[in-house]
């Protein structure tokens, strides 16, 4: 009688469930609850457990909507919001046994700098920029897309970001996917896209597609890193990013020898001076030495004066012939100096000399910035210079760096090829350039602006973005090592001088010869290097070099020269050399009694 049949509009599921719910406990809490187990209902449909919602970013904040993990070097990143540090930590391995210290190890930590002062980071540029990728949900669903459109069903991997390319890896039928490199440049709009397959120490196919902004790696950061500042390898060099933004390091010493190539503006310069400014960052002139070759005229005209130099940076072809011939002659000295002292190599030489407190044997790096202009002119003789150093000079300390922009066979010959496995590539023109310089294609698809490709045989070929150095750091550092040399007052005047002896060989003509030049004594400088000693009533080779302007060899000639002619005193130590004459003319008879008083009363200083 009392029954409201307005009730019924509801259906009789709402009659059994909601009439006695309503009653108990009103109608908004029936509400909620009827709320609460509609969503329970579709939590078991769908088969969703609550604590995903809950921490949800938590266990899966690598995964994005179609499970594509992005990585920056060994960050994990969420491309829709700003980047996130998400480090990635291994745990430490254990050590039960501390092996003893090999030689080189040895001389690495044995090396001190003494008074020599390394650069300052500060004269470096850091990086700069981060690199713009665009959306890359929408780049990873059009390459799965455009596959799919040639019936080839893929799973999309890790996203790596670089500096200059993001790499999209996937798993696919090799030789389905290379095939359809230009229709994945047509659909992603980029051009040139390169298909790594696969990437070596993985079962995945890369696509490198270039970034619509490219970031911009500097040293400062490189180099600031412990795997830079605690290296084992004795000369490490700062090669660049890899499509990760890993930095990556290389030794020298292990290379032994490094061949850049490329066409011109593509880098190949910049990476000269990475080369050169990651040595002159980690090692003083007692232990490093350096030959500069530059054609050019201009590339490396801006590290003469540094006192790492053997001699001033060689512009001249001619000249170029005796260097190679005077390294060479300098490699078998050293083995035979190594077979007197029963050494193995430098480093168990070095370790000998260290013990005994004797001059040790520097290093030597000979850098050829153009190696076209020399085979054009003197083709056999450098290219059998060029090759006896690779094969034997490694274990005296003597390490090639040569560059062309010209990358054909009659420049990097079948010989330097076999001799110099360790190879950089920038942009170049063809397939076949490519395959001049790594036996493989890859290196007509790069992009230019220090993008290249880095092969060595320790390790599979790698892609990397070069770091930027511009004229300004080149400069500064350059200036600083001068500064410090000056303050320093290093001379001529040593046991271990490569100056004298290469000057010596090589002489200002450019030939070879085994014994010094006649003509030192018409020297047309001689009258204003004697001007320059008796005005300042002091004589040092530094002091020459930067009155005169010449280099190291030459001063330290023409000091020779003054003491020949009566002018200065004989050398002593570190001190400056005594003026016998003074300004106006009249003979310092004062210098000249000191001059005579025996060595073990003038002579406290020792020598260098």
């Amino acid at each position: 009688g009392d029954f409201d049949t307005r009730l019924l509009q509801g259906g009789y599921l709402g009659v059994i469930l909601g009439l006695p719910l309503l009653n108990l406990v009103g109608f908004y809490a029936s509400m909620v609850i009827l709320l609460a187990l509609l969503f329970i209902s579709l939590l078991v449909t769908l088969d969703v457990p609550i604590y995903r919602l809950i921490n949800r970013r938590e266990d899966e904040g690598e995964k994005l909507t179609d499970n594509v993990v992005v990585r920056r070097g060994s960050e994990v990143i969420n491309p829709d919001k700003k980047p996130e540090l998400k480090p990635i930590i291994t745990p430490k391995a254990t050590v039960t046994k501390i092996a003893e210290l090999t030689d080189k190890e040895f001389v690495i930590k044995s090396m001190k700098l003494g008074k020599w002062s390394l650069p300052p980071l500060e004269l470096l540029h850091a990086d700069q920029d981060e690199p713009a990728t665009g959306d890359i949900n929408a780049s990873a669903q059009i390459i799965r897309k455009t596959l799919a459109n040639f019936s080839i069903d893929v799973e999309m991997g890790e996203v790596s970001i670089g500096p200059t390319v993001t790499r999209f890896t996937l798993g696919v039928k090799l030789s389905r996917i290379t095939a359809l490199n230009s229709d994945l440049a047509l659909a992603l709009a980029a051009h040139p896209i390169r298909i790594e397959a696969p990437i070596p120490g993985q079962s995945l196919v890369g696509i490198e597609v270039p970034n619509k902004k490219v970031a911009i790696v500097g040293l400062r950061d490189m180099f600031n890193s412990d795997e830079y500042l605690r290296s084992k390898s004795f000369m490490p060099l700062a090669v660049g990013r890899d499509v990760g933004g890993t930095s990556i390091y290389a030794g020298l010493d292990k290379m032994p020898h490094l061949l850049i190539a490329g066409a011109t503006g593509s880098g190949k310069s910049v990476c000269i001076n990475t080369v050169l400014l990651s040595l002159l960052y980690k090692h003083s002139p007692e232990i490093l030495k350096l030959i500069l070759v530059d054609p050019k005229r201009v590339e490396l005209s801006l590290y003469n004066g540094i006192p790492h130099l053997i001699t001033p940076v060689i512009t001249e072809n001619k000249k170029v012939l005796g260097a190679l011939k005077w390294a060479v002659n300098e490699m078998d000295r050293r083995y035979d100096t190594l077979s007197r002292t029963a050494s193995r190599d430098i480093y168990s030489y070095n370790v000998k000399m260290s013990e005994r407190k004797e001059p040790i044997m520097p290093f030597i790096v000979i850098v050829i910035d153009e190696l076209a202009d020399l085979m054009v002119s003197y083709g056999r003789d450098v290219e059998a210079a060029i090759v006896r150093l690779a094969q034997m000079a490694r274990a005296v300390g003597i390490h090639l760096v040569v560059s062309t922009q010209r990358p054909s066979v009659d420049v990097i010959t079948g010989l330097i090829k076999a001799n110099i496995t360790t190879r950089v590539a920038f942009q170049v023109a063809s397939l076949i350039d490519s395959r001049t310089i790594l036996d493989t294609s890859g290196a007509e698809k790069l992009l230019g602006r220090g993008d290249m490709l880095f092969q060595s045989a320790e390790s599979k070929m790698k892609r990397l973005q070069c770091a930027l150095v511009t004229e300004k750091e080149v400069k500064d550092v350059a200036k600083f090592l001068k500064m410090q040399a000056e303050e320093l007052e290093l001379t001529a005047e040593d046991e271990n001088n490569l100056s004298a002896d290469f000057e010596a060989k090589v002489g200002e003509s450019g030939g070879f010869s085994a014994g010094t030049s006649n003509d030192d004594a018409d020297d047309p400088m001689y009258e204003e290097a004697k001007a320059v000693v008796v005005s300042a009533q002091k004589g040092s080779a530094s002091l020459l070099q930067r009155r005169l302007r010449v280099g190291y060899a030459r001063a330290a000639r023409l000091l020779d020269i003054l003491e020949e002619k009566g002018i200065i005193g004989p050398g002593d130590g570190a001190k400056p050399r005594d003026v016998y004459i003074k300004q106006d003319g009249a003979n310092n008879v004062d210098a000249i009694l000191t001059s005579n008083v025996p060595d073990s009363e003038n002579n406290e200083s020792g020598s260098i």
